[in-house]
């Protein structure tokens, strides 16, 4: 679907899942935000075709976190185009995606091929690809998550900071958030953005009164927190 000129939320489906990458591109170059499960390269490459951007254009692969539906296609990737592309995530998840620690959610997952991180990245961060592209670390689902906010497009992509249904922002996804204090917290930070539209990797794109459904959603934890 796209968001504006040059923002694609990506549908993928993985036995029963629904996931949303971001593609980013201009004249230049694309950018991809999260790279799915494993073996969801050729599902990649294919929605990268449907909206005429050839996967020969792919120079940037940011990735918001360490979980195994976010960094999955990442070696399949590196190990095809590495030559020609730059990874950036945050220091703090950088070595569970280079396969250094062993993921914090997928510790079985130990035959999951290593990543690599080129850079990276730090709140308040901009990146200058694709309109430029502010970094926003928001951790509590992972201590290295992050979200990036496209000023030009007025777009946040949220990661798996939070979910939406229909539409509707529903908070944070607490069974798979590691610190859920952290992660209430870390919402905070998206009340000075303005804001049109959303992107939650799970759940998809939201465009309503966003400012409004966040402070929401921060009400309620702190009003559900002070009798607990």
């Amino acid at each position: 679907m796209e968001i504006s000129k040059g923002v694609e939320m990506l549908h993928l489906e993985f036995h029963g899942h629904i996931i949303h990458p971001t593609l980013l591109w201009d004249q230049e170059m694309a950018v991809i935000i999260d790279t799915g499960f494993p073996g969801q390269m050729e599902d990649i490459h294919e929605a990268m075709e449907k909206v005429g951007v050839s996967f020969d254009k792919l120079k940037v692969i940011i990735l918001t976190h360490q979980d195994r539906d976010h960094i999955g296609s990442l070696p399949e990737i590196l190990q095809n185009f590495g030559n020609t592309i730059k990874v950036y995530a945050h220091d703090l998840d950088k070595p569970y995606i280079q396969g250094d620690l062993t993921l914090l959610k997928d510790g079985q997952l130990k035959n999951l091929p290593k990543g690599k991180v080129d850079d990276i990245l730090k709140d308040g961060q901009e990146l200058p690809y694709c309109g430029r592209i502010r970094i926003i670390h928001t951790p509590g689902h992972t201590p290295g998550h992050i979200s990036l906010y496209l000023k030009q497009s007025k777009t946040l992509i949220a990661g798996d900071s939070m979910y939406s249904v229909n539409g509707i922002i529903e908070g944070i996804h607490e069974p798979t958030a590691l610190d859920i204090k952290e992660a209430h917290h870390s919402l905070k930070k998206y009340l000075d953005l303005d804001i049109e539209s959303v992107i939650c990797y799970q759940g998809g794109l939201s465009m309503e009164n966003i400012n409004e459904q966040i402070q929401k959603v921060i009400s309620e934890f702190k009003k559900a927190t002070m009798y607990t």
